[in-house]
C-alpha cells in the first residue's frame, strides 16, 4: 500500500501534514484532481499571476460553519462563494482564490473530498481559479474538525466606483432575492429541526448576475454588499453610517420566503437579522430602479428581486423600517451573538 487514503472512511493522520510523502500523496491524490489550476498543479510556493493594468480587489474570509454539511451547501461551497461574492461587492471580476485547511487529525477521508469536489465545481462556476495553498493537521481536539480559509483577487471594472460610503439622497435600495435563508438553513441542520421541507442555504457565488449588473448600469450603481453576519439589519446599520445618510424601508416590500417567515415566526427570529450568503444589496440611483430590476429578474437569475426601499439626505446614519401596519421605526444593529458559526 503506497500510504494514500483509499477509502471514504479512512482519517487524516498527523503525517498528512507533516510535508513528507503522506501530505504529497494527499495533495496529489486528493486536492489537485478536484481543481483545474495550471497555477496550482505547479505546487510552488507562490503562484504568478498575470493581470492587465488597473486596480485590484483582495479579500480574505476563514470558515469554521458546523455543521460541514447543510441543506443547500457545506462549508466548501461556502468558503468559494463567501470570498467571491466580497470582491465582486467591490465592483471586481474574481480572478483566483486562495484556499488553506488546517485539519483536525481523525477527519475522515470521505469528508474532505466531498468538501474539496463542492469547492472545485464553485469555483467554475464562479469563474475564479484557485491557484495556491496551504494544508495543516493539528492534534485531535486542537480545532474543531476544519476549518477553511480562503483568499480572492479580482480586477475592478473600468469606471467602477463602489463602496459602503457612496450611498446618496435618493437612491433606491434594491435586494436581489429572499433573505435570511442561510441563517435558517445552518440553524435548522444544527440542531435537528424536523421540517416538512428542508429550507435550502442561497449560498452560490454571485458572478453571473453582479458582473451583468454592473457592465449595464456601470455609474449608476454607487453601493454593492452581501448581507451576511448579521442580515439586512446590520449591513444596512453599517452603510447608512459609513455614507451618513438615512435608509427607509418598507416591511411589505422585503422578500421573506414563506418557509423562512414561518420558521422565524415559531423560534422567535427576525428576518432582517437573518444572514445571507447568495443575495446582494444594490444602491443606484433612482431613476435607475425600475430598469435595474427588471434587468436582475430577467437576465441575472434574480427573479424576486425587488426595491425595498430609499435613501434619504439625513445624516443621522440611521436604518428606519416602515411597518406593514404603516407605523415606522428604527431598525437596530443587531446584539450579542444570534446564530454561531453560520459561515
Amino acid at each position: 500500500m503506497d500510504g494514500r487514503p483509499q477509502t471514504d472512511s479512512e482519517r487524516i493522520t498527523l503525517a498528512h501534514g507533516s510535508g513528507g510523502a503522506l501530505m504529497h500523496e494527499l495533495i496529489g491524490g486528493e486536492f489537485l484532481k478536484h481543481f483545474d489550476s495550471p497555477e496550482l498543479a505547479l505546487l510552488d510556493d507562490a503562484a504568478e499571476i498575470v493581470v492587465a493594468s488597473g486596480r485590484l480587489a483582495f479579500s480574505t474570509d476563514t470558515f469554521v460553519v458546523k455543521p460541514f454539511f447543510f441543506p443547500g451547501g457545506d462549508i466548501g461551497s461556502l468558503a468559494v462563494s463567501g470570498t467571491v461574492n466580497d470582491v465582486l461587492m467591490k465592483g471586481a471580476r474574481p480572478l483566483c482564490l486562495s484556499l488553506a485547511f488546517v485539519i483536525e487529525e481523525g477527519f475522515t477521508v470521505g469528508d474532505l473530498r466531498r468538501i474539496l469536489k463542492s469547492i472545485g465545481e464553485t469555483a467554475k462556476a464562479a469563474g475564479a481559479a484557485i491557484v495556491t495553498g496551504d494544508t495543516k493537521v493539528v492534534g485531535a481536539g486542537e480545532i474543531d474538525g476544519l476549518s477553511v480559509n480562503t483568499a480572492g483577487i479580482g480586477v475592478i471594472l473600468p469606471d467602477i466606483r463602489i463602496g459602503g460610503a457612496n450611498a446618496r439622497h435618493g437612491d433606491a435600495v434594491i435586494v436581489s432575492g429572499d433573505i435570511g435563508r442561510h441563517g435558517i438553513a445552518v440553524m435548522a441542520e444544527r440542531n435537528g429541526l424536523a421540517l416538512k421541507e428542508p429550507v435550502l442555504s442561497d449560498a452560490a457565488p454571485l458572478t453571473n448576475a453582479v458582473l451583468p449588473l454592473l457592465e449595464r448600469f456601470g455609474p449608476a450603481v454607487h453601493v454593492l454588499r452581501d448581507p451576511t453576519r448579521g442580515g439586512l439589519a446590520a449591513t444596512l446599520n453599517e452603510i447608512a453610517l459609513s455614507s451618513r445618510v438615512s435608509v427607509v424601508l418598507e416591511e411589505e416590500a422585503v422578500p421573506v420566503a414563506r418557509d423562512v417567515g414561518a420558521v422565524c415566526e415559531i423560534l422567535g427570529f427576525d428576518p432582517f437579522h437573518l444572514p445571507c450568503e447568495g443575495r446582494f444589496l444594490v444602491f443606484v440611483d433612482g431613476d435607475s430602479a425600475e430598469d435595474t430590476v427588471a434587468f436582475l429578474k430577467e437576465s441575472c437569475g434574480c427573479p424576486d428581486a425587488a426595491v425595498i426601499g430609499t435613501v434619504e439626505r439625513a445624516k443621522s446614519g440611521e436604518v428606519l423600517l416602515t411597518t406593514v401596519a404603516g407605523g415606522r421605526r428604527i431598525l437596530d444593529m443587531p446584539v450579542g451573538e444570534l446564530l454561531p458559526r453560520i459561515c
